[in-house]
Protein backbone atom coordinates (compact mmCIF):
# COMPACT_ATOMS: atom_id res chain seq x y z
CA UNK A 1 0.00 0.00 0.00
CA UNK A 2 1.19 3.51 -0.04
CA UNK A 3 3.23 3.00 3.39
CA UNK A 4 4.95 0.51 2.07
CA UNK A 5 3.41 -2.46 3.66
CA UNK A 6 3.01 -5.75 2.06
CA UNK A 7 -0.90 -6.31 2.30
CA UNK A 8 -1.61 -9.18 0.02
CA UNK A 9 -0.26 -12.52 1.37
CA UNK A 10 1.29 -15.44 -0.91
CA UNK A 11 2.36 -13.06 -4.27
CA UNK A 12 5.22 -13.14 -5.04
CA UNK A 13 7.95 -15.03 -7.35
CA UNK A 14 8.61 -15.26 -11.37
CA UNK A 15 11.57 -15.17 -12.81
CA UNK A 16 13.43 -11.82 -13.72
CA UNK A 17 12.64 -11.06 -17.51
CA UNK A 18 14.97 -9.35 -19.90
CA UNK A 19 13.10 -7.05 -22.21
CA UNK A 20 14.05 -7.42 -25.87
CA UNK A 21 13.49 -4.14 -27.98
CA UNK A 22 10.98 -4.62 -31.08
CA UNK A 23 10.85 -2.94 -34.34
CA UNK A 24 7.28 -2.19 -34.66
CA UNK A 25 7.85 0.34 -37.25
CA UNK A 26 10.26 -0.68 -38.99
CA UNK A 27 10.55 2.39 -41.11
CA UNK A 28 14.69 3.05 -41.36
CA UNK A 29 15.03 -0.36 -42.74
CA UNK A 30 13.21 0.54 -46.03
CA UNK A 31 14.66 -1.21 -49.31
CA UNK A 32 17.30 -2.94 -47.22
CA UNK A 33 17.37 -6.83 -47.47
CA UNK A 34 17.23 -8.54 -43.91
CA UNK A 35 18.25 -11.87 -42.75
CA UNK A 36 16.90 -14.00 -39.66
CA UNK A 37 19.86 -15.34 -37.53
CA UNK A 38 17.05 -16.97 -35.29
CA UNK A 39 13.69 -17.71 -34.19
CA UNK A 40 13.72 -16.88 -30.36
CA UNK A 41 11.08 -17.09 -27.47
CA UNK A 42 10.25 -13.99 -25.47
CA UNK A 43 8.99 -14.28 -22.06
CA UNK A 44 7.34 -10.12 -22.32
CA UNK A 45 4.53 -11.54 -25.76
CA UNK A 46 2.86 -15.24 -26.20
CA UNK A 47 4.58 -14.99 -29.57
CA UNK A 48 8.03 -15.63 -30.90
CA UNK A 49 10.47 -13.11 -31.90
CA UNK A 50 13.21 -12.93 -34.76
CA UNK A 51 16.12 -11.24 -34.83
CA UNK A 52 17.13 -9.90 -38.08
CA UNK A 53 20.40 -8.93 -39.11
CA UNK A 54 20.29 -6.06 -42.60
CA UNK A 55 22.88 -5.94 -44.79
CA UNK A 56 24.38 -2.82 -43.61
CA UNK A 57 24.62 -5.04 -39.89
CA UNK A 58 22.26 -3.45 -37.54
CA UNK A 59 19.72 -5.88 -35.38
CA UNK A 60 16.59 -5.60 -34.59
CA UNK A 61 13.90 -8.25 -33.35
CA UNK A 62 10.47 -8.15 -35.07
CA UNK A 63 7.41 -10.30 -34.28
CA UNK A 64 7.73 -13.92 -35.90
CA UNK A 65 5.18 -14.66 -39.00
CA UNK A 66 3.94 -18.25 -38.80
CA UNK A 67 6.30 -20.10 -41.49
CA UNK A 68 9.39 -17.62 -41.13
CA UNK A 69 12.58 -19.71 -40.33
CA UNK A 70 16.56 -19.41 -39.62
CA UNK A 71 18.21 -18.15 -43.32
CA UNK A 72 14.80 -16.66 -45.24
CA UNK A 73 15.21 -12.97 -45.99
CA UNK A 74 12.58 -10.31 -45.34
CA UNK A 75 12.66 -6.64 -47.02
CA UNK A 76 10.67 -3.35 -45.96
CA UNK A 77 9.16 -1.05 -48.41
CA UNK A 78 7.05 2.11 -49.02
CA UNK A 79 6.27 1.32 -52.57
CA UNK A 80 5.40 -1.59 -54.80
CA UNK A 81 9.28 -3.39 -55.30
CA UNK A 82 8.67 -5.51 -52.83
CA UNK A 83 6.74 -9.33 -53.40
CA UNK A 84 3.85 -9.80 -50.66
CA UNK A 85 6.01 -12.65 -48.88
CA UNK A 86 5.65 -14.11 -45.53
CA UNK A 87 7.82 -11.52 -43.29
CA UNK A 88 7.93 -8.42 -45.86
CA UNK A 89 6.54 -5.35 -44.59
CA UNK A 90 4.34 -2.98 -46.94
CA UNK A 91 1.37 -0.80 -47.31
CA UNK A 92 -1.58 -1.75 -47.34
CA UNK A 93 -2.23 -0.51 -50.71
CA UNK A 94 0.63 -2.84 -52.31
CA UNK A 95 -0.88 -6.23 -50.16
CA UNK A 96 -2.71 -8.43 -52.79
CA UNK A 97 -6.86 -8.46 -51.16
CA UNK A 98 -7.37 -12.17 -49.58
CA UNK A 99 -4.34 -12.02 -47.31
CA UNK A 100 -3.64 -12.33 -44.02
CA UNK A 101 -1.44 -9.59 -42.16
CA UNK A 102 -0.15 -8.67 -38.58
CA UNK A 103 1.36 -6.15 -36.94
CA UNK A 104 -0.83 -3.64 -38.49
CA UNK A 105 -0.45 0.49 -37.87
CA UNK A 106 -4.01 2.02 -37.19
CA UNK A 107 -2.05 5.77 -37.69
CA UNK A 108 0.35 6.17 -40.58
CA UNK A 109 4.17 5.94 -38.99
CA UNK A 110 2.76 4.86 -35.28
CA UNK A 111 3.90 1.05 -35.67
CA UNK A 112 2.27 -2.01 -35.15
CA UNK A 113 -0.90 -1.85 -33.05
CA UNK A 114 -2.68 -4.25 -34.23
CA UNK A 115 -2.78 -8.12 -34.25
CA UNK A 116 0.52 -8.74 -32.44
CA UNK A 117 -0.26 -11.92 -30.28
CA UNK A 118 0.27 -15.58 -30.95
CA UNK A 119 -1.70 -16.92 -33.77
CA UNK A 120 -3.24 -13.60 -34.48
CA UNK A 121 -4.19 -11.87 -38.05
CA UNK A 122 -6.52 -9.56 -39.86
CA UNK A 123 -7.39 -10.43 -43.25
CA UNK A 124 -7.14 -7.72 -46.13
CA UNK A 125 -10.60 -7.60 -47.70
CA UNK A 126 -11.23 -4.67 -50.15
CA UNK A 127 -9.88 -1.32 -50.55
CA UNK A 128 -11.74 1.64 -51.13
CA UNK A 129 -10.88 5.51 -51.64
CA UNK A 130 -8.24 5.94 -49.08
CA UNK A 131 -9.09 2.71 -46.37
CA UNK A 132 -8.48 -0.88 -46.67
CA UNK A 133 -10.91 -3.17 -44.59
CA UNK A 134 -9.53 -5.51 -42.72
CA UNK A 135 -11.43 -8.52 -40.94
CA UNK A 136 -10.31 -9.88 -37.80
CA UNK A 137 -10.58 -13.34 -36.90
CA UNK A 138 -13.48 -12.38 -34.21
CA UNK A 139 -15.77 -10.73 -37.49
CA UNK A 140 -15.17 -7.25 -36.34
CA UNK A 141 -13.72 -5.16 -39.48
CA UNK A 142 -11.34 -2.26 -39.14
CA UNK A 143 -11.28 0.54 -41.40
CA UNK A 144 -7.30 1.01 -42.21
CA UNK A 145 -5.50 4.32 -44.30
CA UNK A 146 -3.90 2.49 -47.12
CA UNK A 147 -0.89 4.17 -46.03
CA UNK A 148 -0.75 2.36 -43.18
CA UNK A 149 2.11 -0.80 -42.85
CA UNK A 150 1.25 -4.48 -41.95
CA UNK A 151 3.72 -7.40 -42.32
CA UNK A 152 2.12 -10.09 -44.76
CA UNK A 153 1.04 -13.55 -42.80
CA UNK A 154 -0.33 -14.53 -39.49
CA UNK A 155 1.86 -14.24 -36.32
CA UNK A 156 3.55 -17.64 -35.69
CA UNK A 157 3.58 -19.81 -31.91
CA UNK A 158 -0.77 -20.61 -32.15
CA UNK A 159 -0.32 -23.03 -29.85
CA UNK A 160 0.28 -20.81 -27.43
CA UNK A 161 -3.19 -21.01 -25.75
CA UNK A 162 -2.85 -24.94 -25.46
CA UNK A 163 0.08 -24.86 -23.45
CA UNK A 164 -0.69 -26.39 -20.37
CA UNK A 165 1.32 -25.96 -17.41
CA UNK A 166 0.65 -28.78 -15.11
CA UNK A 167 1.53 -27.56 -11.52
CA UNK A 168 1.30 -24.35 -9.60
CA UNK A 169 4.69 -23.53 -9.64
CA UNK A 170 4.83 -23.37 -13.17
CA UNK A 171 2.16 -20.35 -12.70
CA UNK A 172 4.41 -18.64 -10.03
CA UNK A 173 7.72 -18.94 -11.83
CA UNK A 174 5.63 -17.07 -14.81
Amino acid sequence: NHTGVITVRGRGGGAKRMYRQIDFRRKDRDGIAGKVVGIEYDPNRSSHIALIEYADGVKRYVIAPKGLKTGMTILTSADSAVEPNVGNCMPLRFIPSGLEVHCVELAVGKGAQMCRSAGSYARLTNREGKYATLVLPSGETRRVSLDCRAVVGAVGNSDHQNRRLGKAGLTRHL
